[in-house]
């Protein structure tokens, strides 16, 4: 089974920048895709971005269009979410995931927080 283990989050000032990794673990992990998503504090989880595992197609929310970057290493099984100018509407616990093709995201980590003081 498939674990994701999310790191990188933290205090920040608006404008900041910070990176984050999410690395799975087990014996095999060929995805069709990864998703990075984010809860604000009181609101559900929405999408921010994600990258098929292959191709390396990317698609992102328009909130953090020019300001968020996601990539990954197939080598070391991570995906990462490279955050520049950040705003404190992007402060939210950050989660990673994975899906199959035609399938639903699964295998959510544990999120990291992700803090973006004014």
């Amino acid at each position: 089974q498939v674990q994701l283990v999310e790191s990188g989050g933290g205090l920040v000032q608006a404008g900041g920048s910070l990176s984050l990794s999410c690395a799975a673990s087990g014996r095999t992990f060929s995805p069709y895709q990864m998703g990075w998503f984010r809860q604000p504090p009181g609101k559900e989880r929405v999408f921010v971005a994600a990258i098929t595992w292959t191709a390396g197609r990317t698609m992102y929310t328009d909130s953090v269009k020019g300001r968020f970057t996601i990539s990954r290493d197939n080598a070391k099984n991570t995906v990462y979410l490279q955050m520049n100018s950040l705003k404190p509407e992007d402060t939210a616990v950050y989660y990673c995931a994975r899906r199959d093709l035609g399938g639903a995201y699964d295998g959510w980590g544990q999120g990291t927080q992700v803090t973006v003081s004014s």
